[in-house]
């Protein structure tokens, strides 16, 4: 296997977002008890290892075992106990971590990750998408959004609107930093996934100016405000469109196949399965915005007697030539789905648990960080052979996580290096000493 990668490996990495949190302000008065970035690495470290709680975390972070790995690991001198960190973290604004994703993927331009994931014309699909991550009857902030029932029973809930690079031939995402859906300061109302887009879209290309997206979203993102937005960010866009919600825009498509001005195209593939594609350029997307022209993409896959069926709109120009790909970009949304929330909730990250919830920035900070961590794994899974071997070695994530954790704890390690190595071949002396104490 070689060395690790000097930027593209866990120490790489790790050292490029310790630096961008040894450069946030810290708003402590007086000399801190525990430094900002010690308590910002910890909580990595906390999300980077899987821990399903804080409680487990800090009820070892007195181990010299644990003390040792942390400082050689993620470079953590005074590791905070578990009311520390919520304290600290708690006052953190949350924009201030956004530059670590920005420096992760600089890391990955530079080390050439992305020759991959250029999809077409030179484009990335960018896959953007809102989930949940905390949800009460009881527990809240001045920043929950909140739901109220029949009943009048209240919910607490907090949401950040994802945005990760994706490929429809590439299994891992790269995620870009994401934005918080959460009350605004002076708001009455709740925020929501449109307005959290208006902030988050206009930063991405703040922080990428250059770089070449095609935005995917559904059918909630087919509206003329967001299009527009698109437009002037130059971005463009495969949005997934309705009948109950863009009813003009069918019934075009329906005046157009009577005038006969809509194409079909057919094809089989080897695997037998049939690509029905229907389109036609140059429709307005509503009666309200006829000005604002989109193209119109539907199609249907035939597969074992089953039929699946998908409609979207796009700044593309249509042809039999590019349906096929115009169609596995718009498909390729669901990995930030599937690849990325629903991996958060159900592979060991524990997305949705409660590590805290705190009076400002707690809990969204976690999410934060937690996808953060998500992304160095991501990153590592693509390019790292030592992260790869470690990960066919114990077959599974959940069980790769396990076995992290259980030698963090029972072990002296000197360096990732030496880490990956006990992973894939098991502990000896030579690697790692146990914690004999």
């Amino acid at each position: 296997m070689g060395k690790l990668r000097k930027s593209l490996s866990a120490p790489g990495l790790l050292g490029t977002v310790r630096k961008v949190f040894r450069s946030i302000s810290d708003s402590r008065v007086g000399p801190p008890a525990i430094p900002l970035e010690d308590a910002l690495m910890s909580g990595l470290a906390v999300f980077s290892l899987k821990y399903p709680s804080l409680l487990q975390f800090d009820r070892q972070r007195c181990d010299r075992a644990e003390a040792h790995n942390l400082r050689t690991l993620y470079g953590v001198e005074q590791a905070p106990c578990d009311t520390q960190m919520r304290a600290i973290v708690d006052a953190v604004d949350p924009r201030t971590l956004r530059p670590a994703f920005k420096a992760v993927f600089s890391c990955v331009q530079r080390g050439k990750v992305l020759e991959s994931y250029p999809y077409l014309d030179g484009h990335y699909l960018l896959s953007v998408d809102g989930t949940g991550f905390f949800s009460s009857n009881t527990i809240h902030c001045e920043q929950c959004c909140t739901k109220k029932n029949r009943a009048g029973q209240i919910t607490y809930y907090h949401q950040l609107l994802g945005a990760v690079i994706v490929h429809p031939d590439q299994r891992q995402v790269i995620p870009l930093a994401p934005e918080p859906i959460t009350r605004q300061d002076g708001a009455t109302k709740n925020d929501c996934e449109r307005n959290a887009a208006k902030r988050l879209l206009p930063d991405i290309r703040r922080e990428h100016p250059h770089l070449k997206l095609i935005v995917v979203e559904d059918a909630l993102a087919a509206n003329a405000p967001h299009i527009r937005l698109l437009q002037g960010l130059n971005m463009r866009f495969i949005l997934g469109v309705k009948p109950g919600d863009h009813v003009a825009l069918f019934e075009q498509v329906e005046q157009r196949a009577r005038q006969q001005q809509v194409t079909g195209y057919t094809r089989t593939d080897e695997e037998g399965v049939t690509h029905r594609f229907r389109f036609v350029n140059g429709l307005s997307l509503n009666q309200q915005h006829p000005d604002l022209h989109v193209n119109f993409l539907e199609y249907w896959q035939e597969r074992n007697g089953k039929t699946r069926h998908f409609t979207w709109i796009t700044d593309f120009t249509l042809s039999t030539d590019n349906v096929g790909a115009i169609m596995r970009g718009g498909r390729a949304r669901w990995k930030i789905e599937n690849e990325t929330f629903n991996t958060l909730k159900n592979q060991g990250y524990h997305f949705e648990h409660n590590f805290g919830h705190g009076h400002q920035h707690l809990a969204t900070n976690f999410s934060v960080l937690m996808l953060l961590a998500f992304a160095l794994d991501q990153i590592q899974a693509h390019c790292c052979a030592f992260f790869q071997h470690a990960l066919r070695a114990q077959q599974a994530k959940t069980y790769l996580w396990e076995k992290m954790r259980a030698f963090f704890v029972s072990f002296y390690i000197q360096d990732w290096e030496s880490f990956f190595t006990a992973l894939i071949h098991g502990p000896t002396l030579y690697d790692i000493v146990p914690d004999t104490s």
